[in-house]
């Protein structure tokens, strides 16, 4: 335990609503990291000593103060459904649990501020009731949370169109709390968002945030299937390079993966390699030509007016895809990749065939620099550690740039080095070192 006197920091925190109920901390101080069999067994036991859930900004600076008081660590979380271990606290101490800051502080024509706990899907429901929408979406946008998308997400469903998060003006304002013994809120806006953005918490607490909006279409959902994977992969990036074809998402499977999606096997024919594409309904009539280029068939079709109800295709995109596959069969883990725009689908072609099942293809589109390119969530069959890295070095070697999902220190994974800026600003918000501590090679907790 690192409370030493736990009584006395309840005390502290006065009305502030806090759980001490082992199981529920023990729960509570989890995400997805369940994922990756590395690092199942490096963050067994590690749990909080007690999680504080304030209900609004005062009560988010009352908990910074007392927590800075007492140099008690404190690990940020949202809906937990992360996949890194960044929710998961190496020195115990304070799990602050943002889910109560719920409120959607407006919504304007191309822009919403909202506080930190709001779910993603809820802040999408309100935007559409004047013709806006999420630009892009992790796969969890059901349950996860505005603040741990920006803390630690990098984009998703959407991001055919818009790029990711981190690329200039997909976020616009985040409003922070110092973790001092007199905290300050501090307005970050333009690039300067930077400094907390993706910074898996270690930079201030946010408690709001602005984001820009896309125009709500009536999106269709459809399924193409294809014989050959390469042929429906060429398929994916000739749509998602089709720039007047309104797309929200392109998704390429291949076979075996649909195996692991029960609920569609009826419009998957066994051995086929499956698109699955959200577009928007005016552009639904230039799908079928392009479909019939490629041989490809289309299968299923769900209007925009349907949208909500029975099956939900992006829910098996992105990593909601793992999650399937990890429900049939525990030993599969995954990579995340992004395959370089000069050589593109004939460097997916060469790792399709050098890995075959071991593993298997799953190509994500995404916009990056101005240009439409594959990323991929491959689902990997898992054996060994050693395999696992001998698998990363060779994509690396092929110049893939794997953002390595087996790690929970920051340098080691997506980022391989920490932003300046960040570091300064942390020096800054977090002058004790007490924002998640542990995860940086460069960031000491003592």
């Amino acid at each position: 335990m690192t409370i030493k006197n736990l009584d006395v920091l309840i005390n502290s925190l006065e009305s502030i609503e806090t759980i001490t109920e082992p199981n529920q901390v023990a729960k509570l101080s989890q995400d997805y990291h369940t994922f990756s069999p590395v690092l199942v067994p490096k963050l067994a036991g590690k749990v909080g000593d007690i999680v504080v859930r304030p209900a609004n900004e005062q009560e988010v600076i009352k908990v910074a103060a007392v927590c800075a008081e007492h140099r008690v660590p404190v690990t940020v979380r949202g809906a937990g459904t992360g996949n890194y271990g960044q929710c998961v606290p190496l020195h115990g101490g304070v799990i602050l649990d943002m889910t109560k800051l719920q409120e959607i502080l407006w919504v304007k024509p191309g822009v919403a501020r909202v506080e930190a706990g709001v779910k993603l899907a809820a802040l999408d429901k309100k935007a559409r009731e004047t013709g806006w929408e999420m630009r892009m979406a992790p796969s969890t946008y059901r349950t996860a949370t505005i603040g741990g998308f920006i803390a630690g997400g990098s984009g998703g469903i959407g991001s055919v169109q818009y790029g990711l998060l981190g690329d200039r003006g997909n976020l616009l304002g985040l409003r922070v709390v110092t973790l001092e013994t007199e905290p300050r809120v501090i307005e970050l806006r333009g690039d300067d968002v930077q400094k907390v953005n993706h910074a898996w918490g270690i930079n201030g607490i946010i408690t709001q945030v602005e984001i820009p909006m896309g125009p709500a279409y009536p999106w269709a959902e459809v399924i193409v299937t294809f014989d050959d994977f390469i042929t429906a992969a060429t398929f994916g990036q000739a749509l998602a390079n089709a720039d007047g074809m309104i797309k929200k998402l392109v998704t390429i499977f291949a076979s075996p993966i649909p195996q692991y999606f029960h609920p569609l096997q009826p419009y998957i024919p066994k051995d086929t390699h499956p698109a699955f594409l959200i577009v928007a309904e005016t552009s639904l009539e230039s799908l079928p030509g392009l479909v019939q280029q490629y041989g490809g068939q289309i299968t299923y079709q769900k209007p925009a007016q349907e949208a909500g109800k029975g099956l939900n295709l992006a829910e098996f995109t992105w990593n909601h895809t793992t999650l399937h596959a990890r429900n049939v069969d525990t030993s599969l883990t995954y990579l995340q990749s992004i395959i370089p725009a000069d050589k593109g689908l004939e460097l997916v072609a060469d790792l399709y065939h050098y890995f075959g099942d071991e593993v298997m293809v799953h190509l994500e589109f995404i916009r990056v620099n101005g240009m439409v390119i594959p990323a991929a969530l491959q689902l990997v069959r898992y054996s060994t550690e050693e395999r696992l890295n001998e698998i990363i070095r060779y994509h690396e070697a092929k110049g893939v740039f794997i953002a390595n999902p087996h790690t929970y220190i920051i340098e080691d994974g997506g980022r391989k080095v920490i932003d300046p800026e960040q570091l300064k600003f942390k020096e800054i918000v977090d002058p004790y070192g007490l924002m998640n501590p542990g995860k940086s090679k460069v960031l000491k907790f003592s």
